[in-house]
């Protein structure tokens, strides 16, 4: 810490400095430095940053800052070598008046991290103030009857400054009859007097001219003159006296205008007009306060002519002066001291700076919010100040140096659960009744990337037609962030992996960054891909970024496409040829079978056989699910050797596709060859039914899973809530006179029936692959259908 001096000061007075400067710091803990008023522009004070263990190299990126607590803009730091300087001259009187101690104190504020220093710059008085008195000129009427010793106050000179340098010392120009003395009534009041050394004689010398000097101890000295000029007079020679010379009185600041201070009384010993007296108010001290009080001539009551103001001024200092009503009167004196005492009339004053806004929703608990001065210009408890802020807020106040404070982040703050706080602070003093001021502080929180984005489903399911338009729109999916600003911007991708051998399911599918809609690049082909299940990325564009996942299911729906396709003519048996027909089969023997294949599924791959020309068919029947050809009739000679019948087979599909298949049937007598038909139906018939049987239960068997599977996310769709437990289910019939589409299955047969003899129907009996939900269990309740006109 420096400490500057001018070269006019005393050894003495800088010990006192010195001494002043070393209680100061084992007091404070804080930074002092001492200045001589009225010093000039770019006057060096101190090596603040040294003084403070600030590097001067970090002053600029620490963001350093200087701030002056209400008593202007005086100082300047010098960023380049942190040395303090004066901006501007400083006038003490102005800026303290006659306070005993006048400083300037200045808040020092770093950040990274961020610290607050407090600096007192204590302004040095320097006697750049004269002495004053109140009138250029005195007149005094002494009567030539006075005594030596006589004594007769004088006003004395006031200097604004303090110290030694407010010291006065008066001196009287030469004279054989007069002498001025500085009595002192108490340890506050003093007066000048000017003293009778020999007595006068009017008749010699009626009336004296003095010169009285006031000579302050400064250095250098500075005076003030007064002219004395004093009439002698003849003799009146009783003068009024007060009972006592000087009063005490106390008052509170709060005292209306016109109240009663005291009620002064004086005495003479004179008879007539020489023992009437006239009161009157001779000085007031300070002289800023002289209209301040006045006095009733006649009765001599004191009273309040103003409103008193203690932190103003809380002492005056009152002459009174009692005169007879002689033409030449004679006058009596006494002082009145009137004490003023504090009422609590101010409330507490809130200064909020440095404001570090907005806060990190991630900063640390600690972190300094605002910085908060209060001062209240009462005293005692009526200047004690207490500062709070409202409860249940992620914020507390801590007392730092004096009246400052500083508002700090209490806990961890969440943007998303509030995005901003309003703070109201609150400064009450301790005087009856306390009085209170409050300043709100508006503390908005930034946000940090702290979510990653959201779908609102875990899973999105989707169903789409096979040979799809490349470039088709599928499905959007959209996830929210509830983070702000690029922390909330969602951009979409696609998970990579492989499909099938080893195709990345980018080559099937893409997704619009920005928008979320998933496009199919490619047609889709159910033979080749029944399901592709892939995960849709959501990332964020906040540092570091953060990213959700959600899988997308995709189920292509089969279409028809594929026409039957028919089995070469004899692959039943091996060897190609006509089908031979004993004469003696009866009604209703297989003689048999067509075989044809969809390479759709469902309803698109469900086979239908018929007699493409039902008059060309004879004693002959085709299934019309099993393909199975059979005798209607007992044959009979007059049937032909041979039959051709053109069977034609077309699947369920919207449109229907279908083929045809030539089957020759040569009729025989021969045992042997009714033997291998018999052969044939044991051997060659049951993989043909088997075949056929296959085919149909697995399109009910799927038809029954995606009706299952739809009624299923229908109501997830509608009512979500916890995962839904699915239960087993009971078999559905499907009749073979039942009309429909089916638009989504899995080849899975259960059973197939057959009757022997004039099979009326084909039955089919399946059960879904999924159990059903227990809440839609009802839904799937075996259903009675009647088929051919039977009840089933």
């Amino acid at each position: 810490m420096a400490l500057l001096r001018r070269d006019s000061l005393g050894t003495g007075q800088l010990l006192r400095l010195v001494l002043l400067h070393t209680a100061w710091e084992v007091g404070s803990g804080q930074v002092r430095y001492s200045l001589p008023e009225e010093s000039k522009h770019g006057t060096f004070v101190g090596r603040l940053a040294q003084d403070l263990g600030l590097e001067v190299s970090e002053l600029v990126s620490r963001m350093f800052r200087m701030v002056s607590k209400g008593r202007g803009d005086y100082f300047e730091v010098n960023l380049q070598s942190g040395v303090l300087f004066v901006k501007s001259p400083v006038d003490r009187e102005e800026v303290c008046g006659q306070s005993p101690l006048c400083a300037i104190d200045l808040e020092v504020i770093v950040d990274k991290p961020l610290r607050i220093f407090h600096v007192e710059v204590e302004i040095q008085d320097i006697n750049d103030n004269a002495p004053v008195f109140p009138v250029s000129k005195e007149n005094l009427f002494i009567l030539e009857s006075r005594f030596s010793d006589s004594r007769f106050p004088l006003e004395g000179a006031s200097d604004a400054d303090i110290g030694t340098n407010s010291l006065l010392t008066y001196t009287l120009s030469p004279s054989e009859h007069f002498t001025v003395d500085m009595r002192t009534n108490d340890e506050k009041s003093k007066s000048l007097v000017l003293v009778l050394s020999k007595p006068l004689d009017r008749e010699e010398t009626p009336e004296h001219n003095l010169l009285l000097t006031a000579t302050d101890r400064g250095k250098p000295e500075l005076t003030g003159t007064v002219q004395l000029v004093i009439t002698v007079l003849d003799v009146n020679d009783n003068a009024p006296v007060f009972n006592q010379s000087l009063y005490k009185v106390q008052l509170l600041e709060n005292a209306p205008n016109g109240s009663l201070v005291i009620k002064l009384n004086a005495t003479d010993l004179d008879e007539g007009i020489n023992k009437d007296i006239i009161y009157s108010v001779r000085s007031v001290t300070p002289l800023s306060e002289s209209s301040m009080f006045s006095i009733d001539s006649n009765s001599g009551e004191l009273s309040v002519n103003g409103k008193l103001d203690f932190e103003d001024t809380s002492l005056h200092d009152i002459q009174i002066e009692a005169t007879d009503k002689n033409p030449h009167p004679l006058a009596g004196h006494c002082n009145v001291l009137v004490e003023v005492l504090d009422v609590n009339d101010n409330a507490p004053e809130l200064a909020v700076t440095s404001l570090s806004l907005p806060v990190p929703e991630d900063a640390p608990p600690g972190t300094v919010v605002a910085l908060i001065s209060v001062s209240d210009r009462d005293s005692g408890d009526n200047g004690k100040v207490t500062c709070s802020i409202p409860p249940d807020l992620p914020f507390q106040l801590v007392s730092t140096f004096k009246n400052y404070h500083s508002l700090v982040l209490a806990e961890a703050v969440d943007r998303e659960r509030v995005s901003e706080y309003k703070i109201l602070v609150t400064a009450r003093d301790e005087g009856a009744p306390s009085l209170s001021a409050s300043s709100s502080i508006l503390v908005p929180i930034a946000d940090v990337n702290d979510n990653a984005p959201a779908f609102p489903q875990p899973v999105y399911t989707v169903f789409v037609k096979e040979n799809n338009r490349p470039g088709a729109h599928l499905l959007s999916v959209s996830a929210s962030d509830p983070d702000v600003w690029e922390n909330a911007f969602v951009s979409y991708s696609v998970v990579e992996r492989s499909v099938g051998e080893q195709q990345p399911v980018s080559s099937y599918i893409s997704v619009h960054s920005e928008s979320g809609h998933i496009y199919g690049l490619q047609p889709f082909d159910y033979e080749e891909l029944q399901a592709l299940q892939f995960q849709v990325s959501a990332r964020d564009a906040g540092f570091p970024s953060l990213c959700g996942n959600v899988t997308v299911q995709l189920f292509v729906l089969d279409e028809n496409d594929n026409a039957p396709a028919v089995s070469p003519p004899g692959s039943g048996r091996g060897s190609p040829g006509p089908e031979l027909v004993p004469l003696s089969a009866g009604a209703g023997h297989v003689v048999g079978k067509v075989r044809a294949v969809d390479a759709d599924s469902g309803y698109n791959a469900w086979l239908r056989y018929e007699v493409q020309e039902a008059g060309t068919a004879g004693p002959f029947r085709v299934g019309v699910y099993s393909g199975e050809i059979s005798t209607t009739r007992a044959l009979e000679e007059t049937d032909g050797p041979s039959q051709i019948l053109v069977i034609l087979v077309k699947d369920h599909g919207e449109p229907a596709l279908s083929a045809t298949a030539t089957v020759s049937l040569s009729l025989v007598e021969s045992p042997h060859a009714v033997k291998w038909d018999s052969r044939q139906r044991v051997g060659s018939e049951r993989p043909l039914v088997d075949m056929n049987v296959s085919l149909t239960i697995a399109i009910c068997s799927l038809s029954g899973l995606f009706v299952l599977v739809i009624v299923v996310y229908v109501g997830l769709s509608c009512h979500p809530g916890p995962e839904v437990m699915c239960g087993p289910g009971k078999a559905t019939v499907v009749c073979s006179s039942e009309v429909g589409s089916w638009s989504y299955s899995q080849r899975q047969s259960r059973n197939l029936c057959v009757w022997e003899g004039t099979a009326k129907n084909d039955l089919m009996v399946f059960s879904p692959n999924f159990p059903p939900s227990p809440k839609i269990e009802g839904n799937w309740k075996q259903e009675q259908l009647i088929c051919d006109g039977q009840s089933l």
